[in-house]
């Protein structure tokens, strides 16, 4: 699994998707089966279900069942599918779970809930949840979570551990951690909105990255993703400068923009997403006409798709 994964990062960009839910709330599977099944028609590197653009946080254990069996069948062993789990070891061992019985072939570990540890207990939660899955296993460290060189060592030991999503953005701290790795240890770029950093990380060693944008607009993200693969550095800074900026400009606004801005531009291109759940808001009028405005900004800088989905 883990050359399959680095095969897929190589390949393209790394999918996450939405989760779509009715007005009331409630989970909206058929319209979630249609959202995944053109996410993966796109040709991702792998697939993301249920992790913090998906939000996780949201979802009970049925409904994680649900989205998870689904993205796997709609994905029918096409690319890999890379389940979320979280909260404290004891919690995310049963969501890993469900993951396993659904067929996710592995697992993104999201930061533990509310409290900080030390580096040990760190390791600790890391063990405990690879203790009680086959699965192989992601580990995503931001907020919250972040590793030494001395505890990546730790960690990258187990067995089934075989990557780091990382959203710090402390380059000088990922270089130690990339260097402090075994050979063919896993290492993406998950800071929010990740192209803005793109170059950077990949200045370090970490090219591959996940990407919001390709939840509501694929053909923008895998424009980004082909002309930074090519050096073509003035593609990628118009992109920046005309699409990416001006879109995290407006995501910066409102806490939780991270999510429910992308719902919202995916709603915008006609997708069946439906609203975010609360602690999350969806944006306002005045924030809707300003992503409206950067949305088709970006889509102009992309040629049209052969399908001719919706703009």
């Amino acid at each position: 699994m883990r050359d399959r994964l680095r095969a897929g990062m190589e390949h393209g960009v790394l999918s996450f998707p939405l989760t779509s839910f009715r007005p009331d709330g409630s989970l909206d599977l058929d319209a979630f089966r249609e959202y995944v099944a053109a996410q993966v028609a796109t040709g991702p590197g792998a697939v993301f279900p249920a992790c913090g653009t998906g939000e996780f946080f949201s979802l009970d254990e049925d409904e994680y069942r649900q989205v998870v069996t689904a993205t796997v069948e709609e994905s029918a062993g096409r690319l890999p599918v890379v389940a979320g789990i979280g909260y404290g070891w004891a919690q995310a061992a049963r969501f890993a779970r469900i993951a396993e019985e659904a067929g996710a072939d592995a697992l993104l570990v999201l930061p533990h809930y509310l409290v900080s540890g030390p580096q040990s207990g760190l390791v600790a939660q890391v063990e405990q949840i690879a203790a009680r899955t086959r699965l192989p296993l992601i580990v995503y460290q931001r907020d919250q979570v972040a590793f030494t060189a001395e505890s990546l060592k730790e960690i990258a030991a187990l067995p089934t551990v075989v990557g780091l999503k990382d959203g710090h953005s402390d380059l000088d701290r990922l270089q130690r951690l990339t260097l402090a790795a075994p050979d063919g240890f896993l290492f993406f770029n998950g800071a929010a909105t990740a192209e803005i950093q793109a170059r950077a990380y990949a200045a370090v060693g970490v090219p591959a990255y996940s990407s919001a944008v390709h939840a509501f607009a694929p053909e923008i993200a895998a424009a980004f993703f082909t002309a930074l693969r090519d050096a073509d550095h003035p593609r990628v800074d118009r992109l920046l400068r005309d699409f990416y900026l001006p879109f995290v400009e407006i995501r910066d606004r409102v806490p939780g923009y991270g999510v429910s801005l992308v719902k919202a531009a995916a709603r915008l291109r006609g997708r069946p997403v439906g609203p975010v759940r609360a602690p999350l808001a969806d944006p306002g009028p005045a924030d809707l006409a300003d992503l409206e405005r950067v949305l088709a900004a970006g889509l102009d800088l992309v040629p049209p798709t052969p399908t001719g989905a919706a703009r």
